[in-house]
C-alpha cells in the first residue's frame, strides 16, 4: 500500500483528478487472487482504449514500473520479486531496508510498450549510469528500460546530471564536432591519458588522431603544447597547505552532523591549522538515522549513572521510563515520540562536536541548526520555508564569512543535500555582505571528476588516518548506516577508497604522487554548481592571446 500513499501524497493531493479516474494495481489482494487481480487490470486498460500517454521512472537497475532485470519483452502485470538494489533504494521510505516488501504487482513490459505515447523522466547524478545503458546499451531483459529503445514515439526526459554520462556529453568528441572551450580541452587530454594508459607529457599526435581528437590537435598544432598547457592547468590545481586560505573567516555548512568530517575532514584539518576562524553550522538534526538500539542504550547508561551516583531524579527516571516503553511498542515506521527524538539528536550532536575535536577544534565551534524542514519525524521532509532560510541568512550575517563550504554532493537517497544546499542559496541571495567564496565538497555519495575539481587537497597517510577516526567518532552511524543508499560500505570505507582513488588517477596522469586526494569546485556567492559548462576561451586561444600581449588572458569560470 505504500505506494498508493507516495502517490497520494505526491501527486493525487495536489491535482484535480477525479478518485475513480485513478487505476492502480491493487496489492491487498489475497495472495491466491493476485493472478486474476492482474489479469483485470490488463482487461480494464483494454476496455479504456488503450494508454495514451505513459509517464515513466527508472530505477538504477534500469527497471521501469517494477520490472526487475530479466523481464521479458512479452511480460504483463504481474507479481514480481523485488532486487535487492530496488529494495535497498526504497528503505527510506520505509524506515530500514528490512521492512520493504520482498515482492510487488508491476504493469510488464509489453502492456508499457504498448501506449500510445512514452516519457520517462530521470534527475540527479545517482540516475547517470543507468540513464547511460538504456540510451545506448543493447535492448537487454536485464535492463527493462532497454526496451524503450524500439517503441516508435518514447522519449527521455532528462536533466544534465541524470544525462552526464551519455556519450554526447561526456565525449561528444568521439560522435562528431564539438565547440572546444578550456574546460572541455582539459576534460578530453584527462580522458586521453586515462584511455591510452599514458601520461599527460607522453601524449603524442597520433593518440589524438587515433582517438577522435583530431579537430583539437589542429587547435593546438602539436601534442606537446597542448599537453604542457594541460599539464600545467593540473597542477594549479593542487594546492597543500601553504596555498590554503589562511586567517580566513569560515562557515562550513554539514547538511547532516558528519557530513562535514567524511567529505572535508582534512581540509577542515588543514583550515584550522591555518589557524582560520572556523565555525561548522550543522543543518539538520540526523536524527531518523540513529537506530533504536542506540537510543535504548544510552537509556540504559543514564539509568546505571543515576543508579551509581545515587542521583534521584524523579523526572529523569521518568523520562527514561517513556522512552524504554515507547520503543518497546514502536511500530514499524512509526513516528518517534519527543524524548526519542531528543536522544537521537542529542546522540548525533555529541558525535558532531567529538568529530570537529579530532582536530584540535573546540566544541564551541559547532552550531546546530536544526533547521525546520527536517523536523517532520519522518524520513519524508518539508519544503525549504521561510523560517529554514531566515535562520541559515542569520547565521550568515553574525558570521560574515569570507569562504563558505557546502556539499555538493546531491545524491544523498533522501535529498537532504539539496535542501539544504538550496537554503544556503535562497539566503545568500539575500545577504547583505560581500559575496563569499563558495567551496563545494564531495565525498559521502559522489566524489569530483578530476576535471571538473579546481581545487585538489593533498592528504599524506596520516591525514587520511585523522580523518577516520573523525569520523569514528560518529558511532550511530558507523557498522551499518540506516539509509545507505547504493552503496552498502561504512562511510570511512567510501572515503578511503574515493580520496586514495582521486590520487591514484592524479599520479598516473603523471603529476605528484600522493597518498590521497580530496576534490573541491569553487565558485563565488551562490552560482550553480549543476548547470552546463560556460563557454570560455579555449588553452589554445589563451596562447594566442598570450603571445599577442606577453601576459595569460581568457575569461574565468
Amino acid at each position: 500500500h505504500s505506494y498508493h500513499r507516495f502517490m497520494r501524497e505526491n501527486l493525487f493531493n495536489h491535482i484535480n483528478v477525479k478518485p475513480q479516474n485513478i487505476h492502480i494495481p491493487k496489492g491487498d489482494v489475497p495472495r491466491d487472487d493476485v493472478e486474476e487481480e492482474c489479469e483485470k487490470y490488463e482487461l480494464a486498460i483494454k476496455k479504456a482504449g488503450g494508454i495514451d500517454l505513459q509517464i515513466l521512472g527508472i530505477g538504477k537497475t534500469g527497471h521501469i514500473g517494477f520490472n526487475e532485470p530479466g523481464s521479458g519483452a512479452d511480460s504483463r502485470t504481474r507479481r514480481i520479486s523485488l532486487d535487492t538494489v530496488t529494495r535497498r533504494d526504497a528503505a527510506g521510505d520505509f524506515f530500514g531496508e528490512d521492512n520493504v516488501p520482498t515482492e510487488a504487482i508491476t504493469m510488464g513490459v509489453a502492456t508499457i510498450m504498448e501506449a500510445r505515447e512514452i516519457a520517462l523522466v530521470a534527475t540527479g547524478e545517482h540516475k547517470a549510469a543507468i540513464i547511460k545503458r538504456a540510451v545506448e546499451g543493447e535492448p537487454d531483459p536485464d535492463v527493462a528500460a532497454t526496451y524503450l529503445q524500439q517503441h516508435p514515439n518514447a522519449v527521455f526526459y532528462v536533466d544534465f546530471a541524470s544525462a552526464a554520462e551519455l556519450t554526447r556529453i561526456r565525449t561528444p568528441w568521439v560522435i562528431g564536432e564539438v565547440k572546444w572551450n578550456r574546460e572541455r580541452e582539459i576534460d578530453a587530454v584527462i580522458w586521453l591519458g586515462e584511455t591510452t594508459g599514458k601520461s599527460v607529457l607522453k601524449l603524442d599526435e597520433n593518440d589524438y588522431r587515433e582517438h577522435h581528437l583530431s579537430s583539437l590537435l589542429a587547435r593546438h598544432g602539436k601534442a606537446g603544447p597542448l599537453n604542457g598547457e594541460v599539464f600545467n592547468a593540473l597542477i594549479a590545481k593542487i594546492r597543500g597547505r601553504s596555498k590554503l586560505p589562511t586567517g580566513k573567516k569560515v562557515v562550513v555548512f554539514s547538511p547532516h552532523p558528519d557530513d562535514d568530517v567524511i567529505s572535508m575532514g582534512g581540509m577542515l584539518n588543514k583550515l584550522h591549522q591555518n589557524k582560520n576562524d572556523i565555525l561548522v553550522a550543522y543543518q539538520t538534526s540526523g536524527n531518523i538515522a540513529v537506530f533504536d538500539h542506540e537510543v535504548r542504550r544510552y537509556a540504559d547508561f543514564l539509568r546505571r549513572f543515576g543508579n551509581d551516583f545515587d542521583i534521584n531524579d524523579s523526572t529523569a527516571g521518568a523520562l527514561i521510563e517513556e522512552v524504554e516503553d515507547f520503543l518497546e511498542s514502536k511500530k514499524v515506521g512509526e513516528i518517534d515520540a519527543f524524548p526519542v527524538q531528543v536522544m537521537k539528536r542529542a546522540i548525533r550532536e555529541a558525535e558532531a562536536v567529538s568529530g570537529i575535536e579530532t582536530f584540535g577544534m573546540r566544541r564551541e565551534q559547532a552550531r546546530f541548526l536544526n533547521l525546520p524542514f527536517y523536523q517532520t519525524g519522518k524520513v519524508r521532509k518539508d519544503p525549504i520555508g521561510p523560517e529554514d532560510v531566515r535562520i541559515v541568512l542569520d547565521l550568515l550575517e553574525e558570521q560574515r564569512p569570507e569562504l563558505v563550504f557546502v556539499a555538493g554532493d546531491l545524491s544523498d537517497p533522501h535529498g537532504t543535500h539539496r535542501m539544504c544546499l538550496e537554503a544556503v542559496q535562497q539566503a545568500l541571495a539575500r545577504y547583505s555582505g560581500p559575496q563569499p567564496e563558495m567551496w563545494y565538497y564531495r565525498g559521502a555519495w559522489q566524489e569530483w571528476e578530476i576535471a571538473e575539481a579546481d581545487v585538489l587537497v593533498p592528504l599524506s597517510e596520516d591525514e587520511l588516518r585523522a580523518k577516520k577516526m573523525a569520523i569514528f567518532k560518529h558511532q550511530s552511524q558507523k557498522d551499518r548506516a540506516p539509509f545507505p543508499g547504493q552503496d552498502d560500505r561504512e562511510f570511512w570505507q567510501r572515503v578511503e577508497e574515493r580520496n586514495r582513488n582521486t590520487a591514484k588517477r592524479v599520479d598516473q596522469l603523471g603529476l605528484p604522487e600522493y597518498f590521497a586526494m580530496e576534490a573541491y569546485v569553487v565558485r563565488r556567492g551562490g552560482a550553480p554548481i549543476e548547470s552546463e559548462m560556460v563557454a570560455t576561451s579555449s588553452l589554445a586561444e589563451r596562447e594566442s592571446t598570450r603571445s599577442r600581449s606577453g601576459s595569460p588572458a581568457g575569461a574565468a569560470r
